[in-house]
């Protein structure tokens, strides 16, 4: 196999956009900085980052990649396709992603509401101040917020008490269809990944059908080496990589020098017998 000349990519990171915490061009210097040599900024159902973010990683002469996430409902479940390398100024994308954050504000209402009732008043007037866009509100926000006014330590620990998927502050919202959200990218002429997905609680089965419908639809890449992978987790989604045929993606997942559990372009090299996602991109 061809070596590629890229030796540190990082294809899924958040800006301000969405849910992290620099602006786009911050990310982008945070990356160059920390060494990534090709670089896809992929806010949450959002591409208004993307013009400074490329504009940012030309002046660095850091090869920049088209990249988005979206969320999408399978199974009674939130699972995130990350796109990569499309027109970000596709009509049917960009419309898409819009129905898609068209639930969040109704949604962070809600939230706000059950975390009152759990005595912690006024999340949602704390959460809106960290959210760059009040379109794309999230309970990454409200975390913010509560470990601002001292409800809990840290973000994690908002997660694991108040608004995990299974958690009483979590409120269910009906996103994107995986056919739509792979019907997007590849109309806008992208490739669409399944980002992290050590993070589903899916049986084997369950597994084994999403990614027979993902194929199907027309995606093609796994995210293998993430910042929310463990390092069993990595071995187990290069092997279904292997076994399925699946391009090899990989991204820290990016959001804040604070919070993630990976800074920019600190993941290990994926195995060298995958093949990538960016093998024609160079």
């Amino acid at each position: 196999m061809t070596l590629s000349r890229y030796s540190n990519v990082d294809l899924h990171c958040h800006s301000r956009v969405s849910d992290g915490v620099l602006s786009p061009r911050d990310v982008a210097a945070r990356a160059y900085a920390n060494g990534v040599d090709m670089w896809a900024l992929t806010d949450h159902d959002e591409v208004g980052g993307l013009a400074e973010a490329g504009a940012s990683a030309a002046e660095l002469g850091l090869r920049f990649i088209t990249g988005v996430e979206i969320s999408v409902t399978w199974a009674g479940q939130t699972v995130h396709i990350v796109g990569l390398g499309f027109d970000p100024g596709n009509a049917a994308l960009v419309e898409g992603l819009r129905a898609t954050r068209a639930g969040r504000a109704d949604r962070a209402r809600k939230i706000g509401d059950r975390l009152a009732d759990m005595g912690m008043p006024g999340a949602f007037e704390g959460a809106l101040p960290f959210a760059g866009n009040p379109e794309l509100i999230s309970r990454t926000h409200f975390a913010r917020y509560l470990v601002e006014a001292g409800y809990c330590p840290d973000v994690q620990t908002v997660f694991n008490k108040y608004l995990g998927d299974d958690c009483p502050g979590q409120v269910a919202i009906q996103w994107a269809t995986l056919a739509q959200a792979v019907g997007w990218i590849m109309g806008a002429g992208g490739r669409a990944v399944i980002a992290h997905p050590g993070r589903y609680k899916y049986t084997a089965l369950q597994f084994d059908a999403l990614f027979d419908e993902f194929l199907a639809l027309g995606g093609v890449g796994i995210e293998v080496n993430t910042g929310s992978h463990t390092a069993d987790e990595a071995r187990r989604y290069a092997d279904v990589a292997r076994r399925r045929g699946f391009l090899a993606s990989c991204g820290s997942d990016f959001h804040s020098p604070q919070e993630s559990r990976l800074d920019l372009g600190q993941l290990p090299p994926l195995p060298p017998d995958l093949r990538t996602v960016w093998h024609d991109w160079e």
